[in-house]
């Protein structure tokens, strides 16, 4: 059964590093991560490619954070370094499983990242 779980979340000030872990059940194509800020929709962080570690990263993010995966752990973690306020959000993790052209998202739960001043 597919299944998602993000952990890692918390409170730090600003400048500050957390590690977020996203612990895996199933068999994905892609996984990411996603941030929600109050009352907006979902923006992409970063994805890796499960079979290759190709990744990519959303331009607010590059450069401070760092998407990983650890296959024999079934794990993928999101390094987050240099951390501003604004980086304050509902962060969680998703994984894309693909058969051709189709596709079908899973979602985590979610966990809070806040980034004081």
């Amino acid at each position: 059964q597919e299944q998602l779980v993000e952990s890692g979340g918390g409170m730090v000030q600003a400048g500050g590093s957390l590690r977020l872990a996203c612990s895996i059940s199933g068999n994905f194509y892609q996984v990411g991560w996603f941030r929600q800020f109050p009352g907006k929709e979902r923006d992409f962080v970063a994805a890796i490619r499960w079979t290759d570690a190709y990744t990519h990263y959303g331009n607010s993010v590059k450069d401070r954070f760092t998407i990983a995966r650890d296959n024999a752990k079934n794990t993928m973690y999101l390094q987050m370094n240099s951390l501003k306020p604004q980086d304050t959000a509902v962060y969680y993790c998703k994984a894309r499983q693909k058969w051709g052209l189709y596709s079908y998202d899973y979602w985590g739960q979610g966990t809070q990242v806040t980034v004081s001043s």
